[in-house]
């Protein structure tokens, strides 16, 4: 069985595109489970069917911890399910999901595999991520540049499209409830791979996907969550000195930007503010 996992805001629209690029390529059994972060956005419901299941949250509890009920939920279904995490304002594009079992019957020590991300415009968005843990820096980078293979392995995927296969985790995975949102899935990537996962990117699986059509909806609580987790990361898997280094770069960065994006600099400064409370209460 494969089941996806979305997280809606405020998105039933774009949820609705999306099941329908599931429902009309499939060919293999599958499962829609949805979080429903917006519990007061009683529209969602009216997409349930004998295929699609929603869960309602009695508030917005952020893309991880929202992933973390339907991960809790499908592991105790089926700890040997493979997991699509699917962002709602992405799509299938093509019929591939009668090749997920076999792509991991070959290649059954693989944990986390993220799928290529293509933009509507055709351009490729995501395939592949780096960690260099001596800079603090995270990239993004093309991986897949030779076709030809089945798989590469990197340090991180996006949760915007990732596969797990539950049947390698002795214990139901999860996202660190620390971060609301962003980063999330990079801190989820280096825990596991840490833990001896493979982390993966592969071209036989693609979406496409409307970047930050749901978060630029308000740049400030954006600019403010994406700050606190990317601090959040750099504190997790670098030293004091690249973490003092790169929390000096942010408050830089938002006191440039006080003039000509005072909402983005704004948001930067209270998740700088965020991330200092946080630690000074550990």
């Amino acid at each position: 069985m494969i089941y996806f996992l979305i997280v809606n805001y405020y998105s039933t629209n774009l949820v609705l595109e999306l099941i329908n690029s599931i429902h009309k390529i499939s060919h293999v059994n599958y499962k829609v489970i949805i979080i429903n972060n917006s519990p007061d956005d009683d529209s969602i419901d009216n997409l349930k069917t004998e295929y699609v299941s929603i869960f309602d949250t009695e508030t917005n509890l952020g893309f991880g911890c929202a992933c973390n009920l339907g991960l809790k939920w499908i592991y105790i279904q089926d700890p040997q399910a493979f997991v699509w995490i699917i962002n709602p304002d992405a799509y299938l594009k093509e019929n591939t999901l009668d090749k997920v079992k076999p792509f991991f019957e070959s290649h059954p020590k693989i944990s986390i595999l993220g799928t290529l991300i293509y933009t509507p415009t055709g351009e490729v968005w995501f395939a592949g991520g780096s960690f260099i843990t001596k800079t603090g820096a995270i990239i993004t980078q093309n991986k897949l540049k030779n076709m030809d293979v089945d798989y590469v392995c990197c340090d991180w995927v996006s949760g915007c499209s990732l596969i797990l296969n539950l049947n390698n985790f002795p214990e139901c995975p999860y996202f660190d409830t620390a971060y609301f949102l962003y980063y999330e899935d990079v801190d989820f990537c280096l825990r596991y791979a840490n833990q001896g996962h493979i982390v993966a990117i592969n071209n036989k699986f693609s979406v496409l996907h409307h970047p930050s059509s749901i978060t630029n909806r308000n740049v400030f609580k954006k600019i403010r969550s994406s700050t606190y987790s990317y601090l959040l990361t750099m504190d997790k898997y670098t030293n004091k000195f690249i973490f003092s280094i790169r929390l000096t770069f942010q408050l830089l960065k938002a006191m440039l930007a006080i003039i000509l994006k005072p909402q983005a600099a704004l948001g930067k400064i209270c998740g700088i503010w965020d991330y200092l409370i946080s630690n000074k209460n550990k």
